[in-house]
């Protein structure tokens, strides 16, 4: 019996100094070897062009001749333009502005979480902007917008140089991409209404709760993650806007329109200075990495 006691304590102690059982090694190399081509691909087009753009922003290049390495000379260059601070002021401007998204589409969300005839016609109406590219969302507006012949002439009754003027060109750009910002930050909302717990909502009800408080307490707490990846999205769209500026204003009049996307792309692409563009890269990462970041502290002390 002794003997027998002593061979399961060994057995059990070469268990305990494998660490795992045959069964769980099996189950975590089978994780490994799922997780693995996502890994990689993570890494080439993610982590890859995020590292060697900030190893080029100290670096003097136009993507032909030899690089040479500046320092910080890029950084320095870029905090003393004006057009950097008119571009970050811009980002701010879309940021505040766009931030109207998620509250608009969870009101049309709500609006549109009923059953009755004819809703998914409506939904698909509502849903239409989202689908469309950012190109095509762009000549609508510059059509919208333009002086001559514009629907806007017709609702005011004369043309406003919405896109020449640059008191208005950044909030004409800005009205045109929440056309379909909204729609997207509605169907994320609408996805989170089809797994609330009716019957807590029901038990609310019929403790009196209705209205705002029945909003504000037991429908918002259950939406928010919904909430949390619609308010993500949208900052990360407002602070990489570009597709709409390139087609309706070119970053004009005088640079009053532009983003530190577009600067980028116009250091890049018109000037050919890439070592100057990956520095203005490398600080839009940054300001998404903070945002995000604080974000994601937020949702998980919510949810602690």
């Amino acid at each position: 019996m002794s003997t027998t006691l002593s061979n399961h304590a060994a057995s059990a102690s070469r268990v305990r100094r494998k660490g795992q059982s045959p069964l769980n090694r099996r189950r975590n190399h089978a994780a490994l070897m799922f997780l693995l081509p996502g890994a990689l691909i993570f890494a080439i087009y993610v982590v890859y062009p995020v590292l060697s753009s900030i190893v080029l922003s100290f670096y003097n290049w136009d993507g032909m001749t030899p690089r040479s390495f500046v320092g910080f000379a890029n950084y320095a260059e870029l905090i003393q333009t004006d057009t950097f601070y008119v571009a970050l002021k811009n980002n701010v401007l879309w940021l505040v502005l766009f931030l109207l998204a998620p509250p608009i589409g969870l009101a049309f969300a709500l609006y549109l979480n009923q059953n009755v005839r004819g809703i998914r016609l409506v939904k698909s109406l509502f849903f239409a902007p989202f689908v469309l590219p950012g190109v095509v969302v762009g000549l609508v507006f510059s059509w919208f917008y333009d002086p001559t012949f514009g629907l806007l002439r017709l609702i005011i009754g004369h043309g406003i140089p919405v896109l020449g003027d640059p008191r208005y060109v950044t909030y004409g750009i800005i009205f045109a991409a929440l056309w379909p910002q909204i729609p997207f930050c509605m169907i994320l909302y609408l996805t989170g209404l089809t797994g609330i717990n009716s019957e807590i909502i029901e038990a609310a009800r019929m403790e009196g709760a209705q209205g705002f408080k029945l909003l504000w307490h037991i429908i918002l707490p259950q939406l928010r993650p919904a909430t949390f990846m619609a308010f993500v999205l949208t900052v990360i769209g407002a602070l990489r806007s570009f597709d709409l500026i390139s087609v309706m204003s070119g970053g004009g009049p005088f640079d009053s329109s532009t983003v530190l996307a577009y600067y980028m792309y116009d250091q890049a692409i018109k000037y050919y200075r890439e070592g100057y563009s990956a520095a203005i890269a490398v600080v839009l990462f940054l300001i998404m990495l903070a945002f995000i970041v604080w974000q994601l502290r937020r949702l998980v002390r919510s949810e602690s």
